[in-house]
């Protein structure tokens, strides 16, 4: 008799503990996947990471030659010789404005530059008007230029026009031919009232 009621309470027992099992394991079930879907639900309103913010539009190879050439012009203003080299290609041609050959290649043309750069001082040179087309991996650019230092200890100005011809090489455009020609300076004009030369204005003597 005794046995058969131990055996019993062993056995009522063991089936209430199965039961508190099946009970935490079900309740488990429910609570993970309504865990899982907050997490979800958290990573899906979370904020795009600031990474996406620095997205860089590509520009187009217009943009990318104006951009070279503004790049080029502040290289040649500042004396920066890597920069400069950054935008001219290796086998560049340079024909300049005065009566002289072509300046064939980047190593010829930086030593003619360094002599030219070393008697300039506060050099400003701007550009305007300037018209760019691109076909295919070629490019060129026609730009007036204002040019303004002190040269040899004199302020010195000039005007000219400036012809462009790029080559997109290894997905960057370098300047392959530049063409430059010096605008001869406009005289200014004379007041309509203005005594000449040989008219000069009688001079006050004093009483």
């Amino acid at each position: 008799m005794r046995n058969h009621f131990g055996n019993g309470l062993a056995s009522r027992t063991a089936h209430k503990v199965i039961l508190l099992l099946l009970v935490f394991a079900l309740s488990w079930t429910c609570v993970s996947p309504a865990t899982a879907q907050k997490e979800k639900k958290k990573k899906t309103d979370s904020p795009p990471s600031a990474d996406s913010s620095k997205t860089v539009i590509p520009l187009s190879d217009e943009q990318q030659i104006d951009y070279t050439l503004s790049e080029m012009l502040g290289a040649w203003q500042l004396g920066d010789i890597e920069k400069l080299h950054k935008d001219y290609a290796d086998d560049v041609a340079i024909v300049n404005g005065s009566w002289a050959p072509p300046i064939l290649g980047w190593t010829n043309y930086l030593a003619v530059y360094e002599q030219q750069r070393a008697r300039m001082q506060q050099v400003r040179m701007d550009r305007s008007n300037t018209y760019i087309k691109v076909s295919g991996t070629v490019g060129w650019a026609c730009y007036q230029w204002d040019f303004a230092a002190v040269v040899d200890g004199q302020p010195t100005e000039s005007q000219g026009q400036a012809t462009v011809v790029l080559e997109k090489r290894n997905n960057h455009w370098v300047i392959v031919l530049n063409h430059t020609s010096l605008a001869p300076k406009v005289p200014q004009a004379v007041p309509a009232n203005a005594p000449s030369p040989q008219q000069q204005p009688a001079k006050l003597t004093p009483r």
